[in-house]
């Protein structure tokens, strides 16, 4: 793990030797390329899952003190930096390969600058841990140890059983990772975490067999995944239908490898500059290492918005379920998707699930996510929908801003442009339309994935999606997630009609640019006085359902706004009668 770069640097040294077209962009993070350390960018990416889990149980945990056990140590990347992400972390436990860390009642602020004194050593163990700042019970100790002994603070902390004075490090370890704290955040290697049906010879991971556990058995309110495979994927299930949070690690710590795809797709553009004589090699890297923040920016934006994907298809996990199980006969049906290589339950096991009112678990709708996505992007890529003028701005917005103001012309001769266009559609249509969007569309009005994506883009664009969802995350931690959830599905009732009515009226391939153009305008105009414009039954339902958003926190304008939002569906049939007969839309 810690040699990634030096492999980097010796594969690009030999991608250059033999004149390869991707050049220096063959293998990413090397000495030219992103500090994936430096950035923090792995552990970034996984801490937005966990203030979204925070975010779900009513907590901040950037403002509020949590308690925490952490597998890893602050030399390594994920968890020293996922250690360093909020100032009120209370870390009461924590392992790797040598020691078992005990502080029972840590102090968030003394023990905060104590874990950064040690990331920022050249390399350093809970060994080097200052004992004099550990609260009164703790200590570190060698897990080479025959005993340790059990403080009457530490059994506190750990919940013990009664009567527990000693422990061998392996039992310590295996009641750390069932502890009652708030967070269960993995940065470190190996698998902790199984289901109560797995054997741990099925896990493969022998040198952590004497201390692994079971979901259920784990009492942390939520989960952080920096670390890969440290939890089974049947283990993440067990421990979510037993009420903890947790999504995957592909999910949480997806941005290292979103972090690496930027780089190679920037250099991939650059080395052409390079080649042409635009830039030497070293403006190259100096231009490269100025967009640091901005690549970090639109990364962690990705893992915002999945995490608020996730968050709508938990609240939807029972009224969708059938739906869920359609998607996944259809994964299958396409050869896309094998049911028992991804631990996704039986259609038996799902029916039992609607019985005992409940649905598909997170953990098993990040793997859906990926799913949907993959098979959306091999239908997208084949069609006209990357080659289309309308998405020359998506292109140049998947790059930093000095990009696109001084490479525009070599932007458009992309190698990749038409993957990057696709991924970048997609992302927006799944994310924000939901896991299932595009396959009901195509379902019910027998439209190609082409057209469903045409049709989203024109919607999205003329109702004002963007600006819709600005308002809704600025009160993350102002309102509570059920709240903004609420919001969110409002807006994706008028997705699901408003994108239909355009398949249907529009039964050929939609123009984006003049659709948007025809109807932005009226649409602009008339839809924030919707509200005003209704009468009786329709009156009165709206200042229902404003009313509901107000109890909730939800700011006037923004409940009266997502209140009307299904009512601005008959603006489509406004425009068009508008357009047909002459008249002004507002009669």
């Amino acid at each position: 793990d810690k040699g990634t770069a030096t492999f980097s640097d010796f594969a690009i040294r030999l991608s250059l030797q033999h004149g390869f077209w991707l050049g220096d962009a063959f293998a990413s993070g090397g000495s030219a390329g992103y500090d994936h350390k430096a950035m923090g960018i792995t552990a970034r990416g996984a801490w937005e899952s966990v203030k979204r889990h925070f975010r779900e149980l009513g907590r901040d945990c950037q403002s509020e003190d949590f308690t925490c056990v952490g597998i890893g140590d602050m030399a390594g990347d994920v968890f020293g930096n996922g250690m360093l992400l909020s100032r009120h972390t209370q870390l009461v436990a924590a392992f790797n390969h040598l020691h078992v860390f005990l502080d029972p009642n840590p102090d968030a602020a003394s023990s905060f600058v104590e874990r950064e004194r040690l990331f920022n050593l050249p390399r350093s163990s809970w060994a080097d841990y200052d004992r004099t700042l550990i609260s009164a019970g703790g200590g570190v100790y060698p897990r080479s140890a025959k005993s340790v002994p059990i403080s009457p603070q530490v059994h506190a902390a750990l919940g013990l059983p009664e009567g527990v004075t000693a422990m061998t490090p392996a039992e310590l370890i295996n009641a750390a990772l069932k502890a009652p704290v708030d967070l269960l955040w993995n940065g470190g290697i190996g698998t902790y975490v199984k289901a109560a049906g797995e054997t741990n010879a099925e896990v493969g991971d022998k040198a952590n067999d004497a201390v692994r556990v079971n979901g259920a058995e784990v009492r942390a309110r939520c989960a952080g995944e920096g670390g890969n495979r440290g939890w089974t994927q049947l283990g993440r299930v067990e421990y979510a239908a037993s009420g903890g949070r947790v999504n995957t690690d592909f999910i949480d710590n997806s941005a290292g490898v979103d972090t690496s795809d930027h780089e190679v797709n920037i250099k991939i553009l650059l080395g052409e500059v390079v080649r042409a004589g635009g830039l030497t090699t070293e403006e190259r890297n100096e231009l490269l290492a100025s967009m640091t923040d901005d690549v970090a920016e639109h990364v962690l934006r990705d893992n915002y918005e999945q995490n608020v994907l996730l968050g709508n298809a938990r609240a939807q996990e029972l009224s969708m379920a059938s739906v869920h199980e359609r998607l996944i006969h259809w994964l299958e049906e396409r050869g896309d998707l094998d049911r028992g290589l991804e631990f996704l339950p039986t259609d038996a096991e799902i029916e039992k699930r609607v019985h005992d009112r409940l649905g598909l678990k997170s953990p098993e709708f990040a793997v859906l996510v990926a799913y949907a996505k993959l098979a959306l992007k091999e239908d997208i890529l084949a069609s006209s929908i990357p080659d289309d003028p309308y998405f020359t701005r998506t292109l140049a917005e998947y790059f930093p801003p000095p990009i696109r103001e001084s490479y525009a012309d070599e932007l458009a001769e992309h190698p990749l442009r038409r993957e990057i266009i696709t991924n970048s559609v997609v992302n927006s249509m799944v994310n924000r339309g939901g896991i299932t969007f595009a396959f009901r569309a195509q379902e019910e009005a027998g439209a190609t994935p082409e057209q469903v994506t045409r049709a989203f883009v024109v919607c999205r664009e003329v109702f004002g999606l963007a600006d819709f969802v600005a308002k809704v995350e600025a009160l993350d931690n102002v309102v509570p997630t059920t709240a903004q959830t609420g919001l969110y599905l409002e807006f994706r009732r008028l997705l699901d009609r408003a994108v239909r009515w355009f398949l249907t009226s529009r039964p050929t391939t939609l123009d984006i640019s003049a659709e948007i153009e025809r109807f932005a305008g009226t649409i602009g105009d008339l839809g924030p006085r919707v509200g005003t414009l209704l009468r009786g039954d329709e009156k009165k339902r709206l200042e229902r359902k404003v009313t509901e958003f107000r109890k909730a926190g939800v700011p006037d304008d923004l409940a009266e706004h997502a209140a009307s939002l299904l009512d601005w569906y008959s603006l489509l049939d406004i425009v068009d009668i508008a357009t047909d007969t002459g008249r002004e839309p507002d009669a």
